[in-house]
């Protein structure tokens, strides 16, 4: 398949830059396949959605204060992006700056701290924190919200909550599960009353979720790596729904990665370690029968996933549809549930 056939015009109004004003006060656009029927909801909606024996998969994962801010020996500006924590006090990153730094060259932060450039791997760099200090301990201190590249403002006080699950709890990812931005304690509690139990997996997503496809045929695509588990309960839970004809319904695209890839040899088992799955259409799904999503980049893997789930032209006509209805785009945006009517 050819990346144009992922492509589509957005508005730029359409672009959410900012989260509601209440969380959890976001449009939900429901569409079953393979009909391609579409239902303008509110996501307050979800819960009647739901039926007994459904099984909920969140990512647990937790959006680190991943962008540093610094100065190189020469005086020159220094943005630094994690990718990922390698231990205590060293971090592999994207290094931004007028002229690539070199092995063994400093960059100084404020409030004295110090990173040095150990070694170059491919686009992204070692740094090691000078003295006691450890990574996380740093990112705490003078770190900042890591907001995606189309959210054109600085981050502020506000996103420390808001560009955060509520259920988040393992430090690592330098961007949000966002289809889980959507869940409030509330709803989280009002869905556990209906009796709808829910497992958490983790996937720690890189800043490599936001770079483009740039082949033009889309098999040639490298998916960029990530760390995920996917715990033996999860498995045992998911069986026993499956086992009951309830649905496994993925909250994200990062929850479908983590189960798909824990399935890869032919049963769902426990998985701790690296994937780099790309999904796109053609791809048999083995694990989920329905998914929470929200509206994704024209062009993305993203969008190519959502789409070998529900299919490209249902797909394509739903993002028409929600353009058409000024649905709110990307990470602080509306949601999506994409339901298989076969389940």
């Amino acid at each position: 398949m050819r990346r144009d056939e992922f492509s589509y015009q957005l508005p730029e109004e359409l672009i959410a830059q900012f989260p509601t004003e209440q969380r959890g006060n976001s449009r939900l656009l429901a569409m079953v396949c393979p009909s391609g029927e579409l239902t303008d909801l509110e996501f307050s909606n979800f819960p009647g959605l739901l039926k007994a024996g459904d099984l909920l998969v969140f990512n647990d994962t937790r959006v680190i204060p991943a962008r540093l801010f610094g100065n190189k020996e020469t005086g020159g500006k220094v943005e630094i992006l994690l990718e990922r924590i390698l231990d205590d006090q060293q971090m592999l990153a994207q290094v931004r700056a007028s002229k690539s730094p070199k092995p063994g060259s400093m960059i100084h932060l404020q409030g004295g701290i110090r990173l040095e450039l150990i070694e170059r791997q491919e686009d992204m760099f070692v740094l090691d924190v000078i003295g006691e200090m450890s990574v996380l301990e740093l990112l705490q201190q003078v770190g900042h919200i890591p907001l995606p590249p189309y959210i054109q403002r600085d981050d502020d006080v506000e996103d420390i909550e808001r560009y955060q699950t509520v259920y988040a709890k393992k430090p690592g990812a330098v961007a949000a599960p966002t289809a889980g931005l959507h869940f409030t304690d509330k709803l989280m509690q009002e869905i556990t009353e209906q009796g709808i139990d829910s497992v958490y997996v983790t996937l720690h997503v890189g800043a490599g979720t936001f770079q483009p496809v740039r082949v033009d045929n889309i098999e040639e695509h490298q998916m960029h790596s990530e760390y995920l588990e996917v715990s033996a309960d999860v498995c045992e839970k998911v069986k026993q729904c499956k086992a009951k004809g309830g649905r496994v319904i993925a909250i994200g695209t990062t929850a479908v990665r983590c189960l798909e890839t824990a399935a890869q040899a032919s049963e769902l088992k426990p998985y701790q370690g690296e994937t780099d799955i790309f999904i796109y259409p053609g791809y048999e799904f083995k694990v989920i029968d329905a998914l929470i999503t929200n509206f994704h980049l024209s062009e993305s893997t993203l969008l190519m996933l959502v789409s070998a789930f529900a299919g490209r032209d249902n797909i394509m006509h739903a993002y028409q549809h929600a353009i058409d209805e000024a649905y709110r785009f990307f990470s602080y945006g509306d949601a999506m549930f994409l339901i298989n009517s076969e389940n």
